[in-house]
């Protein structure tokens, strides 16, 4: 098997040319260089990023620098058929085996493979054990193994998935151990060690890019009419496409119907339906002959299509892996979009219910059935508090995920409508006082042990540490300890107090610190509205919610007024020229059609937004747009560039360029 030097493939190309060329970018994002640098200097490795990042390219990039073949594990045969389709569109000989291939049609793909064809094979896990398959692969220079949607090996992740643990095995059983990438939008701590373990990674290099996705907008209401307020959300998104996820069967039926008596182009998809009505659904809805997809969570994964302005959840999902991941879909082309969940206290008993009906008939093992339906209804119960909190909901996601997280994003619903400008400039001197009297006894704490103190806590780990025995120990005791905490993060964000990279952080003074505590600076932060006690039937429900999710004394429910936050309707707004915007639009459009392709593997709507700002009209010019590559250029920048030409001739040069 070849070497690759870090960087560079056989062919003497570099990973920033084979991006440009081939993928028509000219940066790598966050987190894309560090893992396949990893990769070309054959190391093994994980990585967890979110939906639209870019997972693919991690290792799309390093199989078109090594010599051999990569195989790309994956459980979703819609995500296979769009990669082969875009990585063909690209100019990268792909190809991909499951259960939609006809035998014959397998065998030609093994033979076009057998012959050097392909650089890159997606297929199913359940067809590794295929001794056509296999015999392929004992046979081939395999490069390369990566497992998408990498989770579904360990059974404490929302997605478990038997076949997965049979891909170990068949790394094992090839003549030359290949590279072996994990990659997967949404991954505990607990379900990274599962991945690193279940599939026998070597020393793997270990990556979480971090989960925010900034140009998503989370938005949960508590309607009394669900209906309704769905009918009002899609009235401004008339031209939108996107996905409404109910939790059953019956309720994908009730909201499709509806939506289509209401005149909205909405198909449904879900397992009660046939294989040809599912895939025809499917077709539509990729190929936007209907606009809005309502489906259960049997849709979605692996449905690589770019530009959703939104997602609704109809009813709660089950836990937040799943809601990531679902809400994840919208924006993946990083234009702004909507994530709406619409909670009832309902939503929590339809939980319960098809988590129990799923372990009815299970495998043998019953105390591994009951271990990991105990594990469910508490990823449920997590669910709940995330619809429940007035805490932002941006921030509740990626603390649950283990990343740091702002007290205030301001771009949810609940920091519309559950935060408040407050000075709180008196409060964080008390903090400072007390660091400050902690410093000068050459003593240093943490956030936690701080923040009771000033609340006079009667906490052992407060008394027996003598943090009783402060000056300032209760002079908060009116405050909530989560609100001290919540004050605490934001001194440290701000510099206003410093925090230590220790294992144990501790808290100590900054060279501002002193400018709180003598009134020379005021600080202003936003805080969550103390919870006031439920007054009207929408609060109750919502108290009822959280005490059958198993956490009660949660808000009150106020969110179900609140606004939608991100820009309703198409992005038009987004690139200055809405008319050229539409053109393109429609060019795109009749192109994908011709092509039989759907419309965003021509380009996403971020390119074309790329275009309007760019302006480009010559093929030379149209290279730089992102998302351009060689062989896109060739397929497309005529039609185009003749688009742009004519927009700015007809504009009288009042089209300029926007840097």
């Amino acid at each position: 098997m070849g070497e690759a030097a870090v960087g560079e493939g056989p062919g003497g190309a570099s990973k920033l040319e084979v991006l440009s060329a081939c993928f028509g970018y000219d940066a790598f994002r966050p987190g894309q260089e560090a893992l396949i640098d990893a990769l070309l200097a054959r190391r093994d490795v994980v990585g967890i990023m979110p939906t639209g990042a870019g997972k693919s390219l991690c290792y799309q990039v390093p199989a078109l620098m090594m010599e051999g073949i990569t195989i790309v594990v994956s459980p979703l045969i819609a995500l296979m058929k769009d990669q082969v389709g875009a990585l063909t569109q690209a100019g990268v000989a792909a190809a991909f085996i499951n259960s939609s291939l006809r035998p014959q049609e397998v065998g030609e793909v093994i033979r076009d493979a057998k012959a050097g064809k392909y650089r890159i094979i997606y297929v199913a896990p359940e067809r590794l054990s295929n001794p056509l398959f296999m015999g392929f692969c004992t046979a081939a220079d395999i490069a390369m193994v990566t497992v998408d949607e990498a989770h579904c090996v360990s059974q404490w992740g929302h997605d478990f998935r038997p076949s997965y643990r049979e891909i170990a095995r068949f790394v094992a059983a090839l003549p030359a151990r290949p590279i072996v990438g994990a990659f997967t939008a949404t991954a505990t701590a607990q379900v990274r060690a599962d991945i690193a373990e279940l599939l026998a990674l070597h020393d793997a290099y270990v990556l979480v890019s971090g989960f925010n996705r900034e140009n998503l907008y989370f938005s949960v209401k508590r309607p009394k009419d669900k209906m309704a307020t769905l009918l009002e959300f899609l009235g401004q998104r008339r031209d939108a496409c996107g996905i409404v996820y109910c939790a059953t069967r019956a309720g994908v039926e009730e909201v499709c119907a509806e939506l289509v008596e209401c005149g909205y182009a909405a198909t449904r998809y879900h397992a009660g339906l046939d294989d040809g009505e599912r895939l025809g659904n499917q077709d539509d809805f990729v190929y936007e002959r209907s606009r809005i997809m309502v489906a259960t969570n049997a849709f979605g994964m692996g449905i690589d299509k770019s530009n959703l302005a939104f997602v609704v959840h109809y009813n709660m999902p089950k836990n937040l892996e799943s809601y990531y991941q679902e809400a994840g879909r919208a924006g993946r082309d990083g234009e702004p979009a909507v994530c709406l969940t619409l909670y009832s206290a309902q939503d929590v008993e339809t939980g319960k219910f098809l988590i129990s009906k799923s372990y009815e008939d299970g495998d043998h093992d019953w105390e591994a059935r009951q271990a990991r339906q105990a594990n469910d209804l508490d990823l449920l119960k997590k669910m709940t508090w995330y619809c429940t909190t007035s805490d932002c909901l941006r921030g509740y996601i990626l603390k649950y995920f283990g990343e740091q997280a702002p007290v205030f994003c301001g771009c949810c619903s609940n920091c519309d409508t559950q935060f408040e400008a407050v000075d709180v400039t008196i409060d964080a001197q008390k903090v400072i006082s007390c660091v400050m009297r902690l410093e000068r006894q050459n003593r240093a704490f943490g956030k936690a042990l701080i923040a009771k103190s000033l609340h006079g806590s009667k906490d052992k780990q407060v008394t027996g540490r003598g943090l009783d025995k402060l000056s300032t120990y209760g002079i908060m005791a009116e405050v909530p300890v989560k609100r001290i905490m919540d004050i605490i993060n934001y001194l440290v964000e701000k510099g206003w107090v410093s925090q230590s990279n220790s294992e144990y952080p501790t808290l100590g003074l900054t060279e501002r610190s002193l400018e709180v505590i003598r009134g020379k600076a005021q600080v202003l932060m936003q805080l969550p509205k103390l919870p006031k006690a439920a007054e009207s039937e929408e609060g109750s429900e919502a108290q009822a919610g959280t005490q059958a999710g198993g956490r009660a004394g949660v808000g009150s429910g106020s969110r179900a007024g609140g606004k939608d936050g991100a820009p309703a309707g198409t992005q038009a707004g987004m690139h200055g020229h809405p008319e050229l915007y539409e053109r393109l639009v429609a060019l795109r459009r009749q192109l994908a059609e011709e092509a039989g392709m759907p419309a965003y593997i021509v380009f996403s709507n971020a390119a074309l937004n790329d275009m309007c700002r760019k302006l480009p009209r010559t093929p030379e010019e149209f290279l730089s747009v992102n998302g351009v590559g060689q062989a896109k250029k060739e397929a497309y920048s005529a039609p185009f560039t003749q688009a742009i030409r004519d927009y700015c001739n007809n504009s009288q040069g009042q089209a300029p360029r926007v840097p």
